[in-house]
């Protein structure tokens, strides 16, 4: 057997829930604590309390030395409303700009030998970029580089926890989208559908549809899942659309951000029958 190559960066991507250090894995806190660098992309703003907390995980669970935390501006992305290929196009431009920035660190903050972990929010597999950035490091090959992945709890699974739900009926499938394509369709084309990336209340657009179960759709929601601002709403969308939308605004102006996310049940709530 060879032996590792001492010019070869580690950089692990660490699942470490929704906020919550008690819902960090073994595997992520044994992560951490192998963490000679910690890289953060920092957002502009309200943001930077995303910044505060990832840095509190690592003081409580790094090892000693402490890993060594860089801050990198994190490029602006264009948020304007686009047609989808235009999208599309804007995020990849973002994408690359990303890679660039963590490239340069990777080649020029870190030892050979040494090892890098991003920490990321909820689990890297859903609706996040930073797989895809290792990807396009290991397609460059201008660091050379070993990288792993450590999975975390989502919010997904953290949004039926609270709600004490299985996001299913029996053999029924599961489909997650974003809220601009719930708004696209304007109809709930899955029985069970979870709502993620909503830059508004997508679920409203059900109250308007010809379809009698989308109009009597009933919806789990959560905001800030995991901190100590964490809300939920649960109940037929038509009664509680309203409510979703005071708190969301809430939400916001206390924190300065938003993540939240929602379940979406045709025709009623989930029973013990389904």
């Amino acid at each position: 057997m060879s032996a590792p190559d001492p010019a070869v960066r580690t950089l692990l991507l660490v699942g470490i829930g929704a906020g919550d250090p008690e819902l960090l894995t073994l595997q992520a806190v044994s992560a951490i604590a192998a963490l000679d660098v910690v890289l953060v992309l920092d957002k502009p703003g309200g943001a930077t309390d995303l910044t505060r907390m990832r840095e509190a995980l690592v003081r409580r669970f790094a090892g000693d030395p402490a890993p060594r935390v860089l801050l990198l501006p994190d490029p602006p992305r264009d948020r304007g409303e686009l047609d989808r290929p235009g999208y599309s196009g804007a995020v990849r431009s973002w994408h690359h700009r990303r890679a660039d920035l963590l490239e340069a660190a990777l080649a020029e903050q870190l030892l050979p030998g040494e090892t890098a972990g991003i920490l990321v929010w909820g689990d890297p597999a859903f609706y996040d970029s930073t797989v895809r950035l290792a990807q396009e490091l290991e397609r460059r090959g201008t660091v050379p580089l070993d990288w792993r992945v450590i999975p975390g709890i989502s919010s997904i699974q953290l949004l039926a926890a609270r709600h004490r739900l299985v996001l299913h009926g029996i053999g029924e499938p599961l489909h997650i989208t974003t809220g601009r394509r719930l708004a696209d369709a304007g109809t709930l084309q899955h029985e069970n559908t979870v709502v993620m990336l909503d830059a508004g209340v997508s679920a409203a657009v059900l109250l308007q549809s010809p379809e009698a179960a989308d109009r009597d759709a009933w919806i789990a929601w959560g905001a800030a899942l995991g901190t100590p601002s964490e809300v939920l709403v649960a109940g037929r969308l038509a009664e509680v659309i309203d409510e979703i939308g005071r708190t969301r605004d809430a939400v916001r102006a206390e924190r300065g951000w938003m993540m939240d996310i929602s379940y979406l049940r045709r025709g009623g709530p989930p029973g013990v029958a389904d």
